[in-house]
């Protein structure tokens, strides 16, 4: 049976449950097709209670038998859940359902993977396992007994009693039943032990599939680095005896925080350097601290309904990327974070998919697990941050952890603790969290008689549903710059809080170079007319290091904009200021990698919208090609001995300085392969003994149409290894020409290793088809076909991954008129497919309303 039709729901409808969850106790009879669950609760209804209604969630649930006190009743079941008349006094609720685990593709609720039993409850997965209030502000002490033949049986909490075919947990931290986690299956563990700062001993596990033990060890590392840095940096402890990851094949997300038993998508925590890249390091490490730091932010303290998803998500972003900064490079962190913020977040607010940080309503809360939920609310929580300042932002926290501990809270009760904390008043700045777009600020300057002045007016574009904006209160930190290159004024934090608003600094010998927005300390789009000279001199002498990176991005795209609107040669000022900083030793490797990454075409796409011109995907791509070509050509005395320079020798570390010297290496490897017709690269991918250059020396030949000789070779060696293979179906799209990008993707769907079943192995070949921009946008519309096919064939199996996959989608409105018509077909030959569930209704439908 599929979904009801959508129903909007709205924050301003929220009502509390009307009964206490005093305690919960769940025995797991486990059978792939035929699970029992039995759940005993104890409720004790509100006095004060606005709503005396007693429902429960249940979904594609077979009753068995529904019990009060020991006795049997007959509850009115729906295919959303069940109503039943109860006691106005404390009783035990009980229930037995039968579930089908090995029938469950929707990866939500208890599922199998490759024989393994694992859940996958947030946001709303609970229901499809039993009968029970399925919301965040629902929050109890879980006991659970697993009967199963299966050698290892993990729940939530710490172990209780065990033995031939059974376990039992208890959790004594009252949590909601999205945190609810149970994994069952033949692995293996890699263990390991923690002591906190109290002295609490706590066992440490990653429990993976035979053969997969050699693929833990920076797993765990980062694990303990990640405890370490939670108690130095916010004062937190872990506060069960046990933490236990499980890395699991099939998986729509990352990796989930439940209270001590973290599941994971294999490729978020399996990591070797034969088998995983640099990137694939730095992220495992990231990802398994974002649901380390959740024990508190998310966990301890969790949020009162969905749309508060921002306050448990955003915070926990912001907290992991400064656990990688303080891990690696902070500058490189930073602008890394950017060029993800701008690419994906960016998108979303500038077109139908655009949504408050906290929305105020939906109609699948799953398809609210989006950049501007986590990305963009952690740029308020940094935001937040600057404008109180590192001392009051640890008292504020420290008050947050004190006051809230065990609670279900909203964004009221966030800015009440820093208005609390700091004595500011902070309405203003809740305008953040409810108003959705991407400012605008623009900048004009005055000098006169030693007198620097900036002016700035803010704006932000209408939004779906919300056509007026309020003006907002933007830090924005700025330091300033002598002729010589010499800073005269060290950053400052201004604070803008009017629509339009001056800043004066007086006592200066001569006009300034002004360095604006440094460390992006706002998420708007900056608009101030420049040159590409003064640009060029940010790049040379800014002191910070993004507003330097941020510099060579303008030129970057100024260069690559003239190319495709005036058909001018690469700008030779550009050129020039990049060979300096390339051959630059002293410079950062990973500064000069990321210097040398060329802007995205979907990004040239959308700053070319943002002036009015409608985008041609593949004039952006001849202009990135020709851009490449001009300054491999431009550095050919220079790239033999610079990708020598560069390249790491000796065994492989994942440490950010080797990885930032492999970075650049692969740079310069790809620029030279459009010299020497792919020799070196060719020479690289047959001497690699680490993921990195080997995948580095494959790219780089399948981006100039070779490579065919090791991509066989490639695929017979890794072809065992199901995450490496995600990358080869992934290379093969990613680089492909645009007129053969939607054949090779085909192709590739009808391999005997695609399974569409599998998230990883779909996003792998369909997500690398959204990524080729010009190849997605071929004039052909090939690639909008390919793409709705394998949605409607997807959605039939797992919605949630088929409704993010939609997003491909909702940049159309921006292209010319023969590819919106080819897009508005796909659209609304989805739209109308039979039994269209819930989530890709509500996300094709917002994206056909793009106006």
């Amino acid at each position: 049976m599929r979904d009801a039709a959508p129903q909007t729901i709205y924050l301003k409808d929220y009502t509390p449950f009307g009964f206490v969850v005093e305690s919960v106790h769940l025995t797991f009879d486990l059978s792939p097709n035929a699970t029992r669950v039995t759940s005993r609760i104890a409720f004790r209804p509100k006095l004060d209670a606005t709503n005396k209604t007693f429902f429960l969630h249940g979904e594609q649930l077979k009753l068995i038998s529904a019990k009060i006190d020991d006795t049997d009743v007959s509850p009115e079941v729906t295919d959303q859940g069940l109503t039943c008349e109860v006691p106005d006094t404390p009783f035990v609720w009980e229930t037995e359902v039968e579930i089908d685990p090995a029938g469950n593709t929707a990866l939500e609720g208890l599922y199998m993977s490759n024989g393994m039993y694992c859940t996958q409850c947030e946001a709303e997965g609970f229901r499809k396992i039993t009968y029970y209030p399925d919301r965040p502000d629902v929050m109890s002490t879980f006991t659970v007994r697993i009967n199963g033949s299966e050698k290892v049986l993990l729940s939530n909490g710490n172990p209780g009693a065990s033995g031939e075919g059974f376990a039992e947990w208890h959790d004594p931290w009252p949590k909601p039943a999205y945190l609810f986690a149970l994994v069952a299956g033949d692995l293996v563990n890699h263990p390991d032990s923690f002591t906190t700062k109290s002295g609490k001993q706590v066992e440490l596990n990653i429990w993976v599939r035979p053969g997969d033990e050699g693929k833990c060890a920076f797993g765990m590392e980062a694990l303990k680095k990640s405890m370490t840095w939670d108690e130095d940096v916010y004062g937190r402890e872990y506060d069960l005896d046990i933490f236990n990851i499980v890395a699991v094949d099939d998986f729509n997300m990352g990796a989930m925080e439940n209270k001590g038993l973290n599941v994971f998508n294999s490729s978020c925590v399996l990591a070797s350097p034969e088998t995983s890249t640099d990137a694939n390091f730095e992220r495992i490490e990231a990802i398994i601290a974002h649901e380390y730091f959740h024990n508190w932010t998310g966990n301890r303290i969790t949020c009162r309904d969905w749309f508060q998803l921002c306050l448990k998500e955003g915070l926990t972003v912001f907290r992991d990327a400064q656990f990688t900064s303080d891990m690696r490079s902070a500058p490189v962190k930073r602008i890394s974070d950017v060029i993800d913020l701008r690419g994906r977040q960016f998108s979303e607010d500038n077109g139908p998919l655009a949504h408050p940080v906290r929305p105020a309503s939906f109609q699948e809360i799953n398809n609210f697990y989006t950049a501007t939920v986590y990305e963009k609310g952690a740029e308020l929580i940094g935001m937040l941050k600057r404008l109180v300042g590192d001392t009051a932002y640890a008292q504020a926290l420290d008050l947050y952890f004190d006051r809230h501990d065990g609670q279900a809270c909203t964004i009221e009760d966030w800015l009440k603790v820093f208005e609390d904390a700091t004595g500011r008043d902070l309405s203003q700045f809740k305008i953040w969290y409810e108003q959705a777009g991407t400012p605008r600020l623009s900048v004009t300057e005055d000098w006169e008689d030693g007198a620097y002045t900036l002016t700035f007016e803010q704006s932000t574009p209408p939004t779906p549903g919300q056509p007026e904006k309020d003006p907002r209160v933007l830090p924005v930190a700025v330091g300033l710059l002598g002729p010589n290159g010499d800073e005269v004024l060290p950053t400052q934090m201004l604070e803008m809080t009017q629509a339009k608003q001056s800043f004066r600094f007086d006592g200066l010998a001569a006009r300034p170079v002004p360095s604006i927005l440094r460390e992006f300390s706002a998420p708007v789009i900056l608009q101030r007319d420049t040159t590409n000279a003064e640009r060029a001199f940010l790049l040379a002498h800014d002191t910070d290091p993004f507003n330097r990176w941020e510099a060579g991005n303008a030129l970057a795209k100024d260069t690559r904009l003239s190319m495709i609107t005036n058909g001018t040669a690469p700008d030779a000022d550009y050129l020039d200021a990049l060979q300096k900083l390339v051959r630059d030793d002293s410079q950062d490797p990973a500064f000069r990698a990321l210097v040398l990454q060329p802007p995205s075409q979907s990004d040239m796409a959308q700053t070319l919208a943002d002036k009015g011109i409608t985008p041609d995907p593949q004039a952006i791509y001849d202009a990135t090609e020709t851009f490449a070509q001009t300054l491999a050509q431009t550095l050919a005395d220079s790239l033999p001995r610079l990708y020598a320079d560069t390249t790491v020798q000796g065994a492989y570390s994942p440490d950010a300085e080797s990885a930032g010297k492999r970075a650049l290496n692969a740079r310069l490897l790809g620029l030279l392969t459009r010299l020497d017709g792919g020799d070196q690269a060719a020479r690289q991918f047959e001497t690699a003994d680490n993921m990195t250059q080997q995948s580095a020396a494959l790219t780089s030949l399948l981006m100039i149409d070779k490579g065919s000789d090791q991509s066989r070779a490639f695929f017979e060696q890794w072809q065992q290894d199901r995450l490496v293979m995600d990358k080869w179906f992934s290379f093969q799209v990613i680089c492909a020409a645009p007129d053969k990008t939607a054949g090779t993707a085909a192709a590739l769907t009808e391999h005997a290793l695609f399974d569409m079943k599998n998230p990883n192995r779909f996003r792998a070949v369909m997500g690398a088809l959204a990524m080729n921009h010009a190849g997605f946008h071929h004039v052909s519309g090939a690639a909008y076909v390919l793409l709705a096919d394998n949605l409607i064939a997807l959605d039939k199996l797992n919605p949630q991954t088929t409704a993010r996959m939609c997003s491909a989608f909702q940049t159309w409105k921006r292209y010319d008129e023969p590819r919106q018509t080819l897009i508005r077909a796909q659209l609304e030959r989805i739209a109308a497919t039979p039994e269209l569930s819930r989530d890709t209704t509500e996300m094709i439908t917002r994206i056909l309303d793009a106006s």
